[in-house]
């Protein structure tokens, strides 16, 4: 870690429906921010402890977002930590819509109304090349026990359709089927209940992560993967552990809406910043 942090570092910490984040915000200064300080921060007993870490930095839209799993890989997409920062800087601009720019690629949010923040987290990668899958076939309906579906929101997912979300042993079914050799890049792992024509009750394994109580992408991916069996309606409610969350499969891209919470402001001392390097 850099040791020119000589006051610290400060953070935010955020959540959507219990998906939570570290924030680091870098528009006003470098960050050298490594596979080593995500893993650290990630740690709940030593560190601070999320779901995943994202990093604000200045980009060609209002601005750029990166972000890190908790043991240290990047992820293209995080639907969750997008509602939750763009809430965040609109309230601080003003602004009511924003434009993002993510390593999926340029994504839109605004302001929904009563406290909701809704991101469009862009068109649902559909073909197996673009997921990606090990080789081409069928990502509606995959060679695995189960027969999930696979889609792509600049993040791989696997999602299984069952009859009872609370019979499936999610922490050992996740981490089998995170690995498994269809997703050379790994897989978010789902588990989804159709419980009417626009509602889904859905639990998720994330891919270096493990069980978390939301996952944005995955609500989108799961949306998507209901309306191309014709299980469901293209806008969809979805129930998870930490709450609910509004997924619509628009002509534009896949958007979701739904709370965010900004917890509180920290900082990492330099004792801590040290300890990494």
């Amino acid at each position: 870690m850099r040791s020119d942090h000589q006051l610290g570092l400060p953070f935010m910490k955020m959540h959507g429906l219990g998906n939570d984040f570290v924030v680091l915000d870098a528009r006003a200064q470098n960050i050298d921010v490594t596979p080593a300080l995500a893993q650290a921060l990630g740690d709940r007993h030593r560190g601070v402890g999320f779901d995943q870490l994202a990093v604000i930095t200045n980009g060609a839209e209002d601005l750029h977002l990166t972000f890190y799993n908790a043991d240290g890989s990047l992820s293209a997409a995080c639907g969750n930590a997008t509602r939750c920062i763009a809430r965040f800087v609109m309230h601080e601009t003003g602004q009511s819509t924003l434009k993002l720019s993510t390593d999926r690629g340029p994504l839109s949010a605004c302001d929904a109304g009563d406290g909701m923040t809704a991101v469009n987290m862009g068109q649902p990668q559909l073909d197996w090349s673009e997921i990606p899958l090990a080789s081409a076939m069928d990502t509606l309906t995959l060679p695995i026990a189960g027969s999930p579906v696979a889609t792509g929101m600049g993040n791989p997912h696997c999602t299984f359709f069952v009859d009872d979300v609370a019979a499936v042993d999610l922490a050992s079914f996740g981490k089998a089927h995170e690995h498994h050799p269809l997703y050379p890049e790994r897989t978010n792992v789902q588990i989804a209940q159709i419980i009417g024509s626009d509602h889904i009750r859905m639990r998720v394994w994330e891919r270096g992560v493990g069980i978390t109580l939301a996952s944005g992408s995955s609500s989108c991916a799961t949306g998507v993967a209901a309306a191309r069996k014709g299980l469901t309606g293209r806008k969809v409610r979805i129930d998870l552990d930490g709450g609910t969350i509004h997924v619509d499969w628009r002509d534009d891209g896949v958007w979701m809406t739904g709370p965010t919470t900004h917890v509180f402001d920290g900082t990492l001392t330099a004792a801590f910043l040290d300890e990494i390097s």
